[in-house]
């Protein structure tokens, strides 16, 4: 028999297009079983059954995160409630808040019950986000303005709070948060202020908040510890500011139309 006689016989092209396709189909199977690791089982939301889904979920895995901490993965998780209720008796309609939303975390408001612990960096082990005061090997660039002394205006233009310091990202080497104290009329009390809710007027020494009056620095989450923001602490502080966009005025969760 001649080389290459046996493959005379097949189509290789044919056999290998159609190895491909079942690899293809087993990474997508695969794949479909890894994404149920997070949010699920889906659950039904007027008979609290969970909805079958395809394929199921896949066996439960461990993970060493880098704190030495394992968790498991698919894990049981119980329902949420919150300050909320459906406008119409079917599932997908819309709810509406039963009271402040931006504080019971509805809607845009809503946040991630991530773990209660500081992000730590990478390579020392510290917390990642801090005060200016605590990172004395840090400063702020002369390129740059210093918002510490900035009067703090909500969308209302009243003065609510006066920047004090700056919460800088030692990892990233970028602002995070400011740290604002409020005036006497809303308690005297400090809170962070995401970055990215912040418009700059230096030359005014002024910064802006489009998303909050400044009634509202009143009720803004604070922290456990004055020197550092937990992973759950962020998320619910960036969620405050957020649901001020659709909540901090009646006029806002109203259709444009």
């Amino acid at each position: 028999m001649a080389a290459g006689a046996v493959l005379a016989h097949f189509d290789v092209a044919q056999i290998a297009i159609y190895v491909f396709w079942g690899f293809f189909a087993a990474l997508i199977w695969y794949l479909r079983r890894e994404d149920h690791r997070e949010g699920y089982p889906l659950v039904a939301d007027y008979t609290g059954q969970a909805i079958l889904d395809y394929p199921q979920m896949p066996s439960p895995k461990q993970f060493l995160l880098a704190d030495g901490v394992v968790r498991e993965s698919p894990r049981y998780e119980a329902p949420e409630t919150f300050a909320a209720v459906q406008t119409l008796p079917w599932a997908g309609a819309p709810f509406e808040p039963t009271g402040n939303p931006m504080i019971d975390a509805v809607g845009p408001a809503s946040y991630a019950k991530r773990h209660d612990v500081p992000e730590l960096a990478y390579d020392d082990g510290l917390p990642k986000i801090v005060p200016l005061r605590s990172a004395t090997d840090f400063f702020l660039s002369s390129e740059d303005p210093d918002p510490r002394g900035f009067d703090v205006l909500g969308a209302d233009g009243r003065v609510a709070a006066t920047v004090v310091d700056a919460w800088i990202d030692r990892s990233e080497y970028i602002v995070r948060y400011l740290e604002v104290e409020t005036t006497a009329e809303l308690g005297a009390r400090r809170v962070l202020l995401p970055m990215h809710y912040v418009t700059f007027r230096p030359k005014q020494r002024l910064i802006k908040v489009h998303a909050v009056h400044a009634v509202h620095f009143a009720d803004a989450p604070g922290l456990r510890d004055p020197d550092t923001i937990t992973s759950r602490e962020e998320d619910r502080i960036v969620g405050y500011y957020a649901g001020g966009l659709m909540y901090a005025t009646p006029a806002r969760s109203e259709p444009l139309l």
